[in-house]
């Protein structure tokens, strides 16, 4: 005969616990299934090897529970551990790294190298992923970029997107997780900022979401003021904040690249603290969220506040 066991009443409470939570994400499970969500994931998240896992988690279940996510990784600190360790001085132009071509050589062994690392990762939790980069399928196309008229070397702004190898790689139900490397009109190799390849993607795809997993909890009205968090945040929003000075520095490229992400058919971009187990789940599966949601001026709020 089948033993029963009768659960105390702290262990009853933490089954329903768990129950409210997995009922919590059912309506998000429900609207985004089978919707594109791209993650640029960098920053802390990918030095410390627990936070690389829980996010490696975190995609995962989202492309088991039917979402169709793309990763799009960076690898800023690991090239300059290794442009170090050739005994070359890294060296930055108005913030950005100049990429000469020795450079660029280290960057795109590293960023490959990362690449299928994070391919690995995936495939050791039962999913199949393929690594690729830019270039792959004509993915990313780029011009040169100049900061504040400067040369910085074999650094890209992308101008074209091809996304056919994404929507193939989709079709056949891999995980697409993707370096930003992509190739100019000569068929030179460029660096891209992570950041912009990924909003690139995002607006090419239509996503329904783009997540970008910083070293910072989100956007605040007042930066001292840790309650003044915004959970939602229109894009006209986003820009008075940039014009009013409130959001500043390493900020405003970010939220520049969430303006254009939603003015250009992305549905809701979030500006995530990578460095929170499970940012991603939490962002995206309960009613609050923990960091900042920007969406169209018309867009539908979900969060109660």
């Amino acid at each position: 005969m089948k033993q029963q066991t009768v659960l105390d009443q702290k262990s009853m409470d933490e089954v329903m616990a768990k129950a409210e939570v997995l009922i919590e994400a059912l309506p998000y499970i429900q609207r985004f299934n089978r919707k594109i969500i791209v993650v640029k994931y960098g920053g802390s998240a990918m030095v410390d090897e627990n936070l690389k896992k829980q996010v490696i988690q975190d995609v995962t279940l989202l492309k088991l529970v039917g979402f169709k996510p793309i990763i799009v990784h960076g690898g800023g600190k690991e090239i300059s551990k290794w442009v170090e360790k050739t005994g070359m001085e890294p060296e930055f132009v108005n913030g950005l790294r100049k990429t000469d071509e020795p450079t660029m050589e280290i960057a795109e062994m590293v960023l490959n190298r990362v690449n299928k690392s994070l391919v690995q990762m995936v495939s050791e939790l039962g999913v199949h992923a393929v690594g690729i980069s830019g270039k792959d399928g004509g993915l990313l196309k780029v011009e040169k970029k100049y900061s504040q008229g400067q040369d910085i070397g074999f650094v890209g702004d992308v101008k074209e997107v091809n996304p056919k190898i994404i929507y193939d790689l989709l079709d056949g139900d891999f995980l697409p997780i993707i370096c930003p490397i992509g190739y100019d009109d000569n068929f030179d190799t460029y660096n891209i900022n992570a950041d912009d390849a990924a909003c690139a993607i995002a607006k090419a795809l239509n996503a329904e979401k783009l997540a970008f997993l910083t070293d910072i909890e989100g956007v605040y009205r007042d930066f001292e003021d840790k309650s003044s968090l915004i959970s939602e945040l229109t894009a006209s929003e986003a820009k008075e904040l940039i014009e009013q000075g409130i959001a500043g520095g390493g900020m405003i490229p970010k939220l520049n690249n969430c303006i254009d992400a939603v003015e250009n058919g992305v549905s809701r971009v979030h500006i995530l603290d990578g460095r929170i187990a499970h940012c991603l789940l939490l962002e995206i599966f309960t009613n609050k969220g923990i960091g900042t949601a920007i969406l169209d001026d018309d867009a539908e709020k979900f969060f109660n506040e």
